[in-house]
């Protein structure tokens, strides 16, 4: 019964999509007038199931109940228990479901795509060997501009590449490896210095996207990952609830780096437009005040074991078989240890497509998507 009407949701909302197209490609591949499609990079926060078709260990993994369980009723591979960010931007710009991008077979790649890959960073060393890293999605996003200029010729598709968005959420990867072992103690490295090697190597891929034709770029700045439950339990225990002060100020410079780089490449580049989600703010909001937003649990995962549920067992397949799950995602925040419920994700969804100036800038992505 689950399935028939994850069916019938997709049957009805394909069907309004099509009665909303209005410019058609001589493929015959429809898409809202003025509109490209989505390209998605980054990381678990979007990932949608890349990583089931990769070489890697199940601990970055998350195709097995009770991932999925809400929306879906199967583990898609997202790391939630239904829908993720993705999936809510791509309905409310009128795009179907976007598909991972190592999803076997020939999927139409003309209202966009995702290349998330959850574990990845910035930096080619994070999880290295075991993600699909930032470099390499946007090796993929070449090979997808090639099958365009194949289909439609090169003066289409270097329109619907002109037009489409690329939306990113990367960064707490690189910034979650500074810490020990399963310690709340940041590795002797000079913060400073590494935020600016982050942010130099994502000014890099922004350049190469740009390059391949892309004009319009969203950003979600890092969350506070210090204060998710994987992060708590390690400070003096998770007996304080305390969030870790030293990664969020690391964090926090990363976000203002970002934006100051943001702003730089606006002048720089012709024609080069973006939207940046302060993320940060937004997900600490939340957490600090979750009846506020209607959630009951701001702190505490629906799923796993250990002080706020944050030792990583959600699913009993990362080390430790036994843990706990919640009753109802809806009124957590987290559904694992890292990651937020389908519920969470929308309300951050809503306010990443058409928030005002106070949590997004200069564009929210409704905005980007039509200017």
């Amino acid at each position: 019964m689950g399935g028939l009407r994850v069916l019938m949701y997709y049957l009805v909302y394909s069907l309004s999509i099509f009665i909303q197209m209005k410019h058609c490609h001589s493929s015959n591949i429809c898409l809202e007038k003025k509109h490209g499609g989505l390209f998605i990079f980054g990381d678990s926060y979007f990932d949608n199931g890349n990583n089931n078709y990769i070489n890697t260990t199940i601990s970055i993994q998350a195709n097995y109940p009770p991932y999925g369980q809400t929306f879906f009723n199967y583990p898609s591979g997202r790391y939630s228990d239904g829908r993720v960010i993705p999936d809510f931007i791509a309905e409310y710009a009128k795009l179907p479901l976007l598909p991972p991008y190592l999803h076997p077979g020939y999927p139409n790649y003309m209202y966009g795509v995702n290349f998330a890959s959850g574990g990845a960073g910035v930096l080619n060393e994070t999880y290295q060997g075991l993600v699909v890293n930032l470099n390499t999605q946007v090796s993929y996003l070449k090979n997808v501009k090639k099958l365009f200029s194949k289909k439609l010729g090169d003066a289409e598709a270097k329109e619907l590449i002109s037009k489409s968005v690329y939306l990113f959420h990367i960064g707490g990867n690189d910034y979650s490896t500074l810490l020990e072992t399963n310690s709340s103690v940041l590795l002797p490295v000079d913060h400073q210095q590494f935020v600016d090697i982050v942010i130099g190597n994502l000014t890099n891929v922004i350049k190469e996207i740009y390059n391949l034709g892309g004009k319009k770029f969203g950003f979600l700045n890092v969350p506070p990952i210090g204060c998710s439950p994987s992060i708590r339990i390690r400070v003096n225990n998770g007996s304080t609830g305390a969030c870790l002060e030293d990664l969020s100020a690391i964090v926090r410079l990363h976000n203002t780096k970002l934006s100051e780089m943001l702003q730089k490449l606006e002048k720089q580049l012709k024609g080069f437009k973006y939207s940046l989600t302060d993320f940060y703010s937004i997900v600490y909001q939340v957490i600090k005040y979750p009846s506020k937003y209607g959630f009951k649990e701001g702190s505490m995962a629906c799923c796993g074991g250990g002080a706020y549920r944050g030792d990583g067992s959600c699913g009993g397949k990362r080390g430790i078989k036994e843990y706990k799950l919640c009753d109802n995602a809806t009124e957590y925040v987290f559904f694992d240890s890292f990651h937020p419920t389908e519920r969470a994700s929308q309300h951050y969804s809503q306010l990443i497509w058409n928030g005002n100036h106070t949590v997004t800038n200069p564009y929210n992505l409704k905005q980007l998507f039509e200017v």
